[in-house]
């Protein structure tokens, strides 16, 4: 299993599970510096998720089919800021920028982003 389909199946655990889970995470954590490997990854493992087929995100998102399959099997040398954030829209997810930290988060740290991530859920 990829870490992108690890988080693919985190996301769809149970709240208080995740928040357990958050917690056990917290005695391992490390600042995580997205790559655009790591980012085909996630991307492919959400389409997946979604059932969505490579050519139909391609073109929800109004790119190439070829740019994502180079995004999502590691070949993609670069790839513009408005293409990812496209195709990220159309998986329902976005780029969070924070400022860098060298302290870990605490759990009351976890769940509050998960209180305000479950404010933005339009589903709730």
């Amino acid at each position: 299993m990829t870490p992108a389909e690890s988080l693919v199946e985190l996301a769809s655990l149970p709240h208080i599970m995740r928040l357990c889970l958050y917690f056990l995470l917290i005695t391992s954590y490390t600042v995580y510096m997205l790559t655009l490997t790591s980012l085909g990854e996630l991307i492919a493992g959400k389409r997946k998720s979604l059932g969505l087929s490579q050519a139909a995100l391609a073109k929800r998102a109004a790119i190439g089919h070829s740019t994502l399959d180079a995004l999502e099997n590691n070949r993609a040398g670069e790839l513009g800021f408005t293409k990812i954030t496209r195709i990220l829209s159309v998986l329902g997810m976005e780029l969070k920028l924070q400022q860098e930290s060298s302290r870990r988060p605490t759990l009351e740290d976890l769940m509050e982003e998960e209180r305000d991530d479950q404010g933005l859920d339009r589903r709730h």
